[in-house]
């Protein structure tokens, strides 16, 4: 009996975490969106995949779109999401084929492109926070660390999520 006591007590409050919890993101960015099936992007005003072919979306739609691929593991698919921006020389746009690149293995490449985002935007705490993982993959702690302390420039303080994420990956490189 008491067995069925705890089990149903523990079933109410995981029912009552799943009810309140809500996923932590920076404050003010939305969540990523969905990934879609291979050749279609994800259209942020329709709330739902359309067909990449002929799709009316925005430079901004594109790149979260392409981010959110890169990040599930999609990183061929982002680059080729990142290839219909109309302005590919944007900081945003830069960081993200940086992120895609790398991801897809070629860490060079992707240093490449992060220098090309914070030539254009050197307050870019994202752009700073990628460029410092790129030198940890490379073994590059110094320069890692010296993004790390740029991003603490940017952000004021030590607890944005750019700094934590890049600190964690220098702790321990295996969180990249």
């Amino acid at each position: 009996m008491s067995k069925i006591v705890f089990l149903s007590s523990a079933l109410g409050l995981a029912l009552l975490g799943a009810a309140t919890f809500r996923p932590a993101f920076a404050a003010g960015d939305a969540p990523p969106p969905p990934t879609c099936g291979k050749g279609e992007v994800y259209d942020e005003k329709a709330q739902k995949c359309v067909k990449k072919e002929g799709a009316n979306l925005t430079d901004e739609n594109y790149a979260a779109y392409a981010l959110a691929l890169a990040k599930a593991g999609r990183a061929p698919e982002a680059l080729e999401v990142l290839d219909l921006l109309k302005d590919q020389n944007t900081p945003q746009a830069l960081n993200y084929r940086g992120y895609a690149t790398r991801k897809s293995g070629k860490v060079d490449e992707g240093i490449g492109f992060y220098l090309k985002s914070v030539a254009l935007k050197p307050d870019y705490a994202q752009v700073r926070e990628y460029l410092g993982e790129a030198y940890v993959l490379k073994g590059q702690m110094d320069l890692a660390k010296a993004e790390l302390d740029k991003i603490k420039g940017i952000c004021g303080n030590t607890t944005c999520e750019e700094y934590e994420d890049l600190e964690a990956a220098i702790k321990d490189p295996s969180t990249i």
